[in-house]
């Protein structure tokens, strides 16, 4: 894309996300998150109309009167954006490639931190760190970071989810919230260890990218050449029999299974997003479920 197709795309993503950021994502975002942003002040004696979900009982059996926490107003957050930018997002069998999906993803989150006063910031990963964006806050950087995932050229095609990780486990000491995009299709124990680090660190969200053609593949009755984009390697797939759906199936239960052993021991639920589907109906569902889970 040139110049102005890459400002047009931007500006269609500004305004469609921005639209759903106004009418719906804004209040979720603030539910699912508001609790990282309260600083403990002080406990004080309990107060009639007090939330009793406040009450420090260690403090309460000592005194043997109700004492409640006290905490300061919300302080801004920091959300980071971590997008897989690898050859590997460059397809889609549906109407959006995964990379564009990601764009939009990139742009429901950022504009939702711009909504409640967070900073945001982007590293822009392949199998090695091909952009960081500190973070900062402001429209004019939101749309710079929409821009940045919209037309990038990555200098490599590979995959590392776990130079990503270490990389962000390394340079932030403070907790934030981090929204790891990919469609984690590398070996799970080659990210597993800085993953377990960053969950410990951070609120992590891995958001998985999929296609309905990385699910299943029609029957088409012919042999078809195929190489993977990242390693370049080729193959003759036949799509005349059911065996390379057998086998998809196989690898993606497989798959899914090992990403949920990592991610349930930190209760993490993950965004599944589908190139063929809205990117905005499973990011509401969880904030939705996120937010069920802050109140309870």
């Amino acid at each position: 894309m040139d110049t102005a197709e890459i400002l047009k795309k931007v500006r269609q993503i500004e305004i469609k996300t921005g639209k759903l950021v106004s009418e719906t994502f804004a209040g979720e975002y603030l539910s699912t998150f508001k609790g990282q942003g309260l600083e403990f002040a002080e406990v004080r004696e309990y107060i009639a109309g007090d939330d009793v979900r406040s009450i420090d009982w260690n403090v309460t059996a000592r005194m043997s009167v109700p004492y409640i926490k006290k905490y300061n107003e919300s302080r801004e957050l920091t959300l980071l954006i971590a997008c897989d930018v690898s050859a590997s997002q460059q397809f889609g069998s549906a109407a959006r490639l995964k990379q564009e999906t990601a764009a939009e993803l990139t742009a429901l989150f950022a504009l939702c931190a711009l909504k409640n006063s967070d900073k945001v910031g982007l590293l822009l990963f392949s199998d090695k760190i091909e952009l960081f964006v500190p973070p900062r806050k402001g429209r004019k950087h939101i749309l710079r970071l929409i821009r940045e995932v919209v037309a990038f050229e990555p200098q490599s095609k590979g995959t590392d989810i776990g130079l990503a990780l270490e990389t962000l486990n390394k340079m932030f000491k403070r907790q934030g919230i981090l929204m790891l995009i990919s469609d984690f299709l590398s070996p799970i124990e080659k990210f597993a260890t800085p993953f377990k680090l960053a969950a410990r660190k951070f609120d992590l969200i891995p958001v998985l990218l999929q296609d309905k053609l990385e699910q299943k593949i029609p029957s088409l009755g012919l042999c078809l050449n195929v190489d993977d984009p990242e390693t370049g390697e080729e193959a003759l797939l036949g799509l005349s029999s059911g065996e390379i759906n057998h086998a998809l199936a196989d690898y993606q239960q497989k798959h899914m299974a090992q990403l949920r052993a990592l991610f349930n021991p930190y209760k993490i639920d993950p965004i599944v997003v589908n190139t063929a589907q809205s990117s905005a109906d499973p990011v509401i569902k969880f904030f939705q479920a996120r937010a069920k889970k802050v109140r309870n």
